[in-house]
């Protein structure tokens, strides 16, 4: 079902292109620009079943699709810049974003960024890096394809999945990920995979705390925060999600000697972000919050500095037509026709 998603969704983005629509809907829906978000990027997707391909694009794709923006005449700024350019005048601005600061950011992105002298903010979930937390999205896939079958704890079931074949292991893999994100609770989520041998199958992706330091330090580097342990927050109950949130924003000041002003909800999507969350991100004092929400960026958003969508750099759409196509904002008709996307 999913590839048949991915499927009609590509065929989509690209008739609106070949048929011109996208580009008369242009001056409607471009706004004045957008914020990329990447994850990880790297030349070696760490994954072989590929059920988190979505999430990483090649340093080559990244150079191109920078260079092919500058020639379209876009302007890469920060987002503090991005900020104050809804309140300005200034057109086709963009401003690059990567999540959970994956360790390619920093050996294989960084590299691309400097080449062309554009910024870019990381959002960084403490409890990824310290591993008190694992990135359960890839965990299930290293189990997968660890084990011919893999046992699931009493208190996620108890159930055997099967897993020999290539086929098996994808969907033991997919069986596993909507298990994590519905049946299991945020803050036991963890435990589970321990009961399932998941710190012996998965080594961490991320930096080291001294290497975010030193990008931290970097003139084109801007931190930014992403909750303690990358949870939900619509699962939380409003303590616990403002503690996630202000908490995240203290270990990185106390770490990089300044408080992060942005914020990344992890997820992004609508079942992990509502009203509720955007303002837990503007009572905790961030200038913006960024969802996973696809959309361009306009200046009706200065009246939406905490629900601030973004276009997703996705590894399954490393093609410069998909981007130019969504840059657009032709994804308007895939949020009910909505020009200005927020929540």
């Amino acid at each position: 079902m999913t590839d048949v998603r991915e499927r009609v969704r590509k065929f989509v983005l690209s008739a609106s292109r070949w048929t011109g629509v996208a580009r008369f809907a242009s001056p409607y829906l471009a706004g004045i620009g957008a914020i990329l978000m990447l994850h990880s990027v790297t030349v070696r997707p760490r994954r072989a079943l590929g059920v988190n391909a979505h999430l990483s694009i090649t340093p080559d794709f990244l150079d191109r699709a920078i260079a092919d923006m500058k020639r379209a005449g876009y302007t890469f700024v920060s987002l503090d810049e991005l900020a104050e350019a809804m309140a300005g005048k200034r057109r086709s601005v963009a401003a690059i974003t990567l999540d959970d600061a994956y360790l390619d950011n920093y050996v294989e992105a960084l590299p691309v960024f400097e080449s062309h002298g554009v910024p870019f903010t990381i959002f960084v979930a403490p409890g990824l890096i310290d591993g008190a937390v694992q990135p359960w999205w890839e965990v299930v896939e290293e189990l997968a394809l660890a084990h011919d079958r893999i046992t699931l704890p009493q208190s996620a079931g108890g159930t055997d999945l099967a897993s020999r074949s290539r086929a098996e292991k994808h969907a033991a893999a997919r069986q596993l990920m909507t298990l994590m994100t519905t049946d299991i609770s945020e803050a036991g989520r963890q435990a589970v995979l321990d009961e399932m041998g998941g710190r012996a199958v998965a080594t961490s992706p991320f930096m080291s705390w001294d290497q975010i330091e030193e990008i931290d330090r970097h003139p084109l580097c801007t931190i930014g925060a992403h909750t303690i342990h990358h949870y939900n927050l619509a699962r939380l109950d409003n303590d616990v999600a403002l503690a996630e949130m202000l908490g995240s924003a203290d270990i990185l000041e106390k770490r990089l000697g300044h408080r992060p002003v942005h914020f990344a909800y992890p997820y992004g999507y609508a079942a992990a972000v509502g009203a509720r969350e955007v303002r837990l991100a503007e009572q905790a004092g961030f200038r913006t919050a960024v969802t996973t929400r696809h959309g361009t960026i306009h200046r009706e958003h200065r009246d939406h500095f905490h629900a601030l969508p973004r276009i997703s750099l996705n590894g399954n759409y490393q093609g410069i037509g998909h981007l130019r196509t969504m840059l657009t904002g032709f994804s308007a008709f895939a949020n009910s026709g909505r020009r200005v996307v927020t929540l």
